[in-house]
């Protein structure tokens, strides 16, 4: 079992960036896929970015690709999640997730933090 607390959010203008964190508990850190989700008001929860157990693999959605950069740092226990040029649309509450079976996090993965709001400005 793994806990998940996300950290980072905060409000900023549209064009500029955030760093979200994810520090996870635990020591089997390394063997957990990892995702970032995030959730508008009124919206349903959607992915926003994952990245493989190693740190090898990164996936991420069209609406976030080359503006949004997923990572780890395994010695650290926490996966990060580097936001830039950011636009009033990424404004939602932010999660992350942790699977030790899917090779990324899905909607229906088993751990998640509390999340973390983001709100960008025009």
């Amino acid at each position: 079992q793994v806990q998940l607390v996300e950290s980072g959010g905060g409000l900023v203008q549209a064009g500029g960036s955030l760093r979200l964190s994810c520090a996870a508990s635990g020591r089997t850190f390394s063997s957990y896929a990892m995702g970032w989700f995030r959730q508008a008001p009124g919206k349903e929860r959607e992915f926003v970015a994952a990245i493989n157990q190693k740190g090898g693999a990164t996936y991420y959605p069209d609406s976030v690709k080359g503006r949004f950069t997923i990572s780890r740092d395994n010695a650290k226990n926490t996966a990060y999640l580097q936001m830039n040029s950011l636009k009033p649309e990424d404004t939602a509450v932010y999660y992350c997730a942790a699977d030790s079976v899917r090779y990324i996090p899905t909607i229906t993965s088993p751990y998640w933090g509390q999340g973390t709001q983001v709100t960008v400005s025009s």
